[in-house]
């Protein structure tokens, strides 16, 4: 029986190192699952926008800042960021080499062809939590959307992100005056007293209405310097 619109076709299926990964059409829409959770599909991408230009209003102005975008996901954050000329270097992480493969010759290339084509960008294939542990790299701005949240991780693993241990590796991966964005599927208090608990400054959360449930939210905070 031939599909419908309301029945969503898989398009790859892979088995990571992190478990399933599958990209599946629903409809008009492109949507990644990861060991059977939805993570994201292509239907908005506001909160992922502001992501990235609440981090560069937070920079105040500084000349063509860096950004690390934690996550490629369906690629609105990096599509986003390269279609600004004020930012400088854009480093993404990525742990997934599936979803890498999908921007670079499968569905997902027609929403970030143009952004992976750009010089300023680098496509890094990581785990971000492993990469700002260990890296001696630093950045102006690291712009995080690798799980639907602080308290509702994809993997285990990533808890340890946004502990006080894993704020510090963020806090060393950033330049003085830095600006930390984490996107979340809600607003989290918690959240913002454990940033602020690790040092970080002007900690605030901008929400983004969705049409149901609880709005989706973008954590900032500022490494004093």
């Amino acid at each position: 029986m031939a599909a419908t619109d309301d029945s969503p076709v898989v398009l790859d299926r892979r088995d990571g190192p992190y478990g399933e990964v599958v990209l599946r059409r629903h409809g008009a829409l492109l949507q990644i699952i990861a060991n059977g959770c939805f993570l994201m599909d292509t239907s908005d991408g506001r909160s992922e926008r502001l992501l990235i230009d609440r981090a560069y209003d937070a920079l105040d102005g500084r000349p063509a800042p860096s950004v690390l975008v934690g996550g490629l996901g369906v690629g609105f954050s990096l599509a986003h960021a390269s279609e600004d000329p004020r930012w400088g270097r854009i480093v993404v992480v990525e742990r997934e080499r599936a979803v890498i493969d999908w921007h670079r010759a499968g569905p997902l290339s027609t929403l970030t062809a143009a952004a992976l084509a750009d010089p300023r960008t680098e496509i890094v294939e990581a785990d971000l939590v492993r990469y700002v542990n260990e890296t001696s790299d630093t950045f102006d701005a690291l712009c995080l959307d690798i799980d639907n949240g602080p308290g509702w991780t994809v993997t285990e693993d990533n808890e340890s992100l946004y502990s006080p241990a894993g704020l510090a590796s963020c806090a060393r991966a950033l330049r003085p005056g830095g600006v930390l964005a984490v996107w979340s599927a809600k607003p989290s208090p918690e959240f913002e007293g454990t940033l602020r608990n690790a040092g970080f400054r002007q900690v605030r959360t901008e929400e983004v209405p969705v049409a149901r449930g609880v709005p989706d939210a973008v954590h900032l905070a500022v490494r004093p310097g």
